[in-house]
């Protein structure tokens, strides 16, 4: 039997792992050291809530034109033609 560990990186998931990590620098550098500290648990769940509104919705993506994200994805949707899978005869 042959087990992978689905915490060691693997061709598939080395672009996915290489988004998390500029996530979380990002994440680190714009809301934790520029931000912080934080006194109570709370305090920090709503400005982590505020930080993933701003970064979804109005954060200006250099690299898909400018726009937010939730506005490229929108108009990706908009122009781009739905595909089904195709159906199986059993």
């Amino acid at each position: 039997m042959c087990y992978e560990s689905p915490l060691l990186p693997t061709e598939a998931t080395a672009p996915a792992s290489s988004r998390r990590s500029a996530f979380n620098s990002l994440f680190k550098a714009e809301l934790v050291r520029n931000k912080g500290p934080w006194r109570f648990i709370d305090d920090l769940e709503i400005a982590v809530a505020e930080y993933i509104d701003w970064f979804n919705h109005r954060r200006l993506h250099g690299e898909i034109g400018l726009v937010p994200p939730v506005e490229f994805e929108a108009q990706h949707h908009h122009t781009t033609p739905a595909q089904h899978p195709a159906s199986r005869e059993i």
